[in-house]
């Protein structure tokens, strides 16, 4: 069999295996140096648009290449897995959770089918050496799954699908293999589409898309944010004491969002059961007994309890 017959086979082989592990997507993409997105990357970091995120700021060469934290890379493969709840109480009321955190911890769940994806793989074609992340690695994301043709860059910055919407994890495989690499990027269909810009309560998202300013965005003010929070944002949290959805709800290709089938990002039946009476009462235990194994967790009892009071304060 030529070299060529057998990337065509491993390239074929890893695409039916996403699907068997539930990926709604997958894009594969050569390993090589970033240099627009660097540049990109280093103007949005000096404009202190990372707030207090300061981790952004270590490590820039590995960010910007996969070599350098992995010298035999040869190529990048995106993952894209569904997240979207069936139930959306949890986006709604008094105090909201952003949907992807309903579940378990999707950098646990989602390694965890890469890694079994990988050992499949290697049991069929023979070793190779691969490393696969789950947003727990100065490797951008969102530029590589754009580039392996597996979205656009909205005016939201999120990566946007025709036919999927936004609500995915966005996950990759750095490894030595050779591999039929997709065609990329996709073109923008967000047009002269605004609603995501016009209905972010904070002004995060610059005047004419594509940028965010993530020390104004809930989500980061939320999560991220030491201390507390600025009052400026006082009337305008929305009722998202975890996260924000806003502009993946307004956005309208999210109207081909379906509901997950991964039973790990089922709402937790305690966590549905709360209320706004709830909320505001938390206490460290029911928050442990909650949270344990979810996103929400990061944000520990404190910074939850944070997001709630303030939140209260501004209605």
């Amino acid at each position: 069999m030529s070299k060529k017959s057998i990337v065509s086979s491993h390239t074929d082989l890893l695409k039916q295996l996403s699907q068997t592990y539930g990926f709604a997507g997958i894009g594969i993409s050569k390993a090589v140096q970033l240099e627009k997105e660097a540049r990109n990357l280093e103007s949005w970091l000096n404009k202190g648009f990372h707030g207090n995120m300061t981790y952004l700021e270590d490590h820039f060469d590995l960010r910007i290449d996969p070599s350098k934290f992995f010298p035999a890379a040869k190529t990048i493969i995106s993952f894209v897995y569904n997240y979207f709840p069936e139930e959306e109480s949890l986006s709604e009321g008094d105090y909201k959770i952003a949907r992807y955190a309903y579940g378990r911890d999707y950098h646990k769940v989602v390694v965890k089918k890469l890694r079994k994806l990988i050992s499949e793989l290697k049991e069929s074609i023979g070793d190779f050496h691969a490393r696969a992340f789950v947003d727990s690695a100065p490797i951008m994301e969102r530029e590589w799954a754009e580039k392996s043709g597996l979205g656009w860059k909205g005016k939201n910055t999120l990566l946007l699908n025709k036919n999927l919407g936004s609500y995915y994890i966005i996950a990759e495989i750095v490894c030595d293999l050779d591999l039929e690499y997709d065609e990329g990027p996709t073109v923008d269909h967000c047009g002269t589409c605004t609603k995501c810009i016009d209905a972010c309560p904070t002004d995060a998202i610059a005047e004419n898309g594509y940028i965010l300013d993530a020390s104004k965005c809930i989500s980061y003010l939320t999560i991220e944010r030491k201390g507390e929070i600025p009052t400026e944002f006082q009337e305008q949290m929305d009722g998202w004491m975890f996260g924000c959805d806003i502009c993946q709800e307004v956005c309208p290709w999210n109207r081909f969002s379906t509901p997950t089938k991964e039973e790990d990002f089922r709402p937790i039946d305690d966590l549905t059961k709360m209320n706004k009476k709830d909320w505001e009462e938390i206490t460290s235990e029911v928050f442990d007994h909650i949270f344990f194994a979810t996103p929400v967790k990061r944000a520990q009892y404190e910074g939850l309890k944070r997001n709630i009071d303030f939140i209260k304060s501004g209605k």
